[in-house]
């Protein structure tokens, strides 16, 4: 490759494993170091909204910073996937996304053997911002797929509440992929997501992206989507594109050309990613950030707040009231699948900061 990895991990390993593996590296839920968001603030009004507004589906503003209207949930279950932590309330999203996790699944399970998905975090019922985990996600065309297969059996509220992550890395190296949890059946998941043309990108760990510029013998067309991004070891993000007629959508720059195994992922592997903030000069208290209000967002999104919502969640969920009674579906009988002998052990939850790539 153009650039040396082995000498990065000679001269930034031993300086900047503790920290990083402490910290940004495998970074636990924001959630847990968040304080609770003031009453009015755009987090606490749009965590508390239970249901979608009525009429068509929009997106409004950017992907880290807007709301969406006539959202539709996914499906609980699905011949080929589940629905995870259904207590969150972020199984919504445009239904272009859920169309495509639907037939991303599909296809996962008849083309590489995936067993079937696991999906996380969508979106809110009226995107916006979350109290918790997410910078992004506000627009209903981001969502969070496991690095997990789908077990063989349609687990129970309480096993989706809290099924543990697992963790792609090697707890004793920087930036490393444990060779017995990482398999190949898992790039091809990666690169069948990337395939698709609405995908504009997906968000993987640095230690991911390496071992795919290293080692993926395939198509390397899309690899380029493949964006390195701080956590996401036990998961990765797929963002689409805005959809087409969607004029309120601020679309991302589109990626630069090539596969991404360049400069810009040895950047990954050097000190600047994970330094911590530096201290504050002393005596000088620095001031929190000021919390993102309704009035901060596009103008639109004052009246998503208070537009009227449909009847029930069953009446928003994709394919009609009959695909949305909760754990119903018999998953799909699945092939075998490489998953590294037994699951490995449990990683953190991860964070999820795609808001500059």
């Amino acid at each position: 490759m153009a650039f040396g990895f082995a000498q990065a991990f000679k001269i930034f390993g031993k300086l900047i494993f503790a920290g990083a593996m402490g910290a940004s590296l495998v970074a636990g839920d924001v959630g847990a170091e968040q304080k609770t968001p003031s009453p009015g603030s755009a987090k606490a009004v749009f965590g508390a909204m239970k249901l979608p507004t009525q009429g068509p589906a929009q997106p409004i503003g950017f992907y880290a910073k807007g709301c969406m209207t006539g959202a539709q949930a996914l499906p609980a279950d699905g011949p080929t996937w589940q629905a995870m932590r259904l207590s969150r309330n972020r199984r919504w999203g445009n239904p272009a996304m859920i169309s495509l996790i639907e037939k991303f699944s599909q296809d996962a399970h008849d083309r590489i053997g995936w067993p079937g998905i696991l999906v996380g975090d969508i979106a809110q019922p009226r995107g916006g911002p979350m109290i918790n985990g997410h910078a992004s996600h506000q627009i209903g065309l981001d969502a969070d797929v496991w690095l997990t297969p789908m077990p063989s059996h349609r687990m129970s509220y309480e096993e989706r509440e809290n099924l543990p992550f697992t963790s792609m890395l090697q707890k004793d190296k920087f930036l490393t992929l444990d060779p017995k949890v990482w398999s190949e059946q898992r790039a091809a998941l990666l690169m069948l997501a990337a395939s698709y043309p609405q995908v504009e990108r997906i968000f993987v760990n640095p230690a991911i992206k390496k071992k795919m510029c290293d080692t993926w013998t395939g198509d390397r067309t899309n690899l380029g989507k493949l964006r390195p991004e701080y956590g996401h070891d036990s998961h990765f993000h797929i963002r689409i594109k805005c959809p087409v007629g969607a004029k309120g959508c601020t679309p991302q720059p589109p990626v630069a050309a090539g596969d991404g195994c360049d400069k810009s992922l040895a950047w990954w592997f050097t000190k600047e990613p994970w330094a911590p903030p530096k201290p504050p000069k002393p005596g000088v208290t620095p001031k929190p950030p000021r919390e993102v209000m309704v009035s901060d967002l596009p103008k639109a999104c004052s009246a998503v707040v208070d537009a009227p919502s449909i009847a029930s969640a069953e009446a928003g969920t994709y394919g009609g009231p009959s695909a949305a009674s909760a754990l119903t579906a018999v998953p799909a009988a699945a092939p075998p699948v490489d998953t590294g002998s037994a699951l490995p052990s449990v990683g953190p939850v991860p964070s999820d900061k795609p808001v500059v790539q």
